[in-house]
């Protein structure tokens, strides 16, 4: 768990401005692809003394970088069918759903023979997870207001999902995760196997993607080419609020084998 700092060092304010980000009263903006849904939300967010709602430019990173060592196989796990679909066919598609452009970034060598319908950019991933947001964050437009994050890997995260953390950034969080709680309970060990704490399960969250960031938060908190295991930790070490709103419990994360019947449930008309 990644304790907060006193001192933040991302740029003041980083909640949302209202008056760059909005527009006059009328009808929705045609934004692309974007789900209607969306749209509805910013009218939720009307401002009620202006009568403004804000005009967003919303971008998906669709992280599917890694080479999938722990789940085997001679292909990434992120290129396998599930439910009439490749994982990352499911993943982009949501996320295109809510977005005004989609980067995709996929494994160094695989970017020449990947075609994904809804993926504006396909480019090369790192050689960690940091890097490869970074590699689809140099493509994300300057003048993007909100920037989602999500692992390819989590094909069944629905496009209510994607909504959802967005509406939370346009409440003013610099970011948002969706988040479970947690059923086990968790224990911290030392390195000889012995128990040294047992935390309590009501103050913790098992963590998903997509995860949402005011992309200048997003841009600020990755220079240097930090690492973390997400987005979120980097946005908490430099003093930004991360907020969580209810995850999905059928947005599971490919990992092993045994997960693809799970998600072939999940993603299955019912």
């Amino acid at each position: 768990m990644v304790a907060p700092t006193t001192t933040s060092l991302l740029p003041t304010p980083y909640v949302i401005e209202a008056e760059p980000l909005c527009a006059a009263v009328g009808p929705p903006p045609k934004a692309g692809r974007r789900d209607r849904r969306v749209t509805r939300a910013w009218h939720r967010n009307r401002d009620p003394i202006t009568g403004r709602v804000p005009l967003m430019s919303v971008w998906t990173i669709v992280v599917a970088g890694g080479t999938g060592t722990r789940f085997g196989g001679d292909r990434p796990k992120q290129f396998i069918e599930i439910a009439g679909r490749r994982v990352i066919d499911w993943s982009v598609a949501a996320a295109a759903s809510v977005s005004d452009g989609v980067v995709l970034v996929v494994p160094e060598g695989l970017v020449a023979e990947t075609s994904v319908v809804g993926a504006d950019v396909v480019v090369p991933g790192g050689s960690t997870r940091s890097g490869s947001v970074r590699a689809g964050l140099a493509e994300v437009p300057e003048d993007a207001d909100i920037v989602l994050i999500h692992d390819a890997a989590r094909p069944a995260a629905t496009a209510s999902l994607f909504e959802l953390v967005v509406e939370a950034v346009l409440a003013g969080a610099a970011g948002v995760i969706p988040g479970v709680a947690v059923t086990d309970t968790i224990k911290m060990v030392d390195e000889d196997g012995v128990v040294y704490e047992t935390l309590p399960r009501e103050e913790l969250v098992a963590v998903q993607t997509p995860q949402a960031f005011r992309a200048d938060v997003l841009r600020q908190v990755h220079k240097g080419d930090p690492e973390a295991t997400d987005d979120a930790a980097l946005v908490e070490l430099a003093g930004g609020i991360v907020m969580v709103v209810p995850g999905e419990s059928g947005n599971l994360k490919l990992t092993v084998v045994a997960d693809l019947d799970r998600l072939a449930e999940a993603l299955s008309p019912s």
